[in-house]
């Protein structure tokens, strides 16, 4: 594995502006987001607001990876995408979402998830995760993908290559009839391959007008994720896979999780509706 230094927060800009006829989600501006009591399966009117909603995510999170090289700083990730977003007319969800002061997640290495975009400097040879999220016409739409920076070693190329490989093979185990569980416990089962550790606390959830609906989509097998999947339902899967332990700690700013071994860490996601037949994906460009 590549034996770059461990990263430490850098200084984060301040929060970027959004025009002020762009619909806000409830929870900006507030402490926590009001807590979701609607059904978890949406209606046809729903779901096609939420394509739009992914689409738009999942252009902003292209065009925010077109500019990972080595010198450019996660906050520069976090402007494109930001102004990507906004040109669009969309809300970034996570702007403002429980106090995060960013448009986009930007999650190097040996960060799980959640990591803010600051001053932090992209390396040859480090990985980025870019988690970005859109809110139009009322619904959100969620997708998160894993990039390489410059020339990346081979045990953590092959990390990347196998956690989005983990996604897929998720999404493909999708059918309605079928308990959540099936997800998980084909994400492990692919993973310990590898010898990958498979992170426990952070999850897929539920998606549609609320950014997190309070359905959880663990990424391992868990007896108590027995839900079964009905046509329309719709929710995210994102499989972080590391190279070491599950384990994890947090940084003192409350968002950013690493391995608690420190070694390195993979991510992807799509924000998906259950089919007659299978998985529809909704974070498409």
């Amino acid at each position: 594995m590549s034996g770059q230094s461990l990263l430490v927060p850098g200084e984060i800009t301040p929060v970027r502006s959004v025009p002020g006829n762009i619909r806000r989600p409830e929870y900006v501006g507030k402490p926590a987001p009001t807590p979701y009591t609607g059904p978890e399966v949406q209606d046809a009117d729903t779901v096609e607001r939420m394509r739009v909603a992914g689409r738009i995510a999942a252009q902003a999170m292209e065009e925010a990876a077109k500019h990972i090289a080595p010198g450019v700083t996660t906050d520069e990730l976090d402007r494109v995408a930001h102004d990507f977003m906004v040109d669009h007319g969309a809300y970034p969800s996570t702007l403002g979402y429980r106090g995060f002061p960013k448009s986009l997640c930007t999650s190097l290495n040996e960060v799980i998830c959640h990591g803010i975009p600051d001053s932090t400097v992209l390396r040859d040879g480090d990985i980025v995760n870019l988690d970005v999220t859109a809110y139009l016409n009322g619904v959100h739409g969620d997708n998160n993908a894993t990039y390489l920076c410059g020339d990346v070693d081979e045990e953590s190329r092959l990390l990347v290559e196998r956690t989005r490989e983990s996604l897929n093979r998720a999404i493909k185990a999708v059918r309605p009839g079928r308990q959540i569980n099936v997800i998980g416990r084909v994400i492990e089962s692919y993973a310990k391959r590898f010898g990958y550790g498979v992170v426990r606390d952070f999850t897929g959830h539920g998606i549609n007008t609320s950014f997190h609906s309070g359905l959880i989509i663990p990424h391992y097998d868990s007896p108590h994720a027995t839900t079964v999947m009905q046509p329309g339902m719709t929710f995210t899967i994102e499989p972080m896979l590391t190279l070491g332990t599950h384990e994890y700690d947090m940084w003192e700013d409350g968002w950013t999780v690493v391995t608690k071994d420190r070694k390195r860490t993979a991510q992807f996601e799509h924000t998906l509706v259950v089919t007659e037949t299978g998985a529809e994906i909704l974070t498409l460009p």
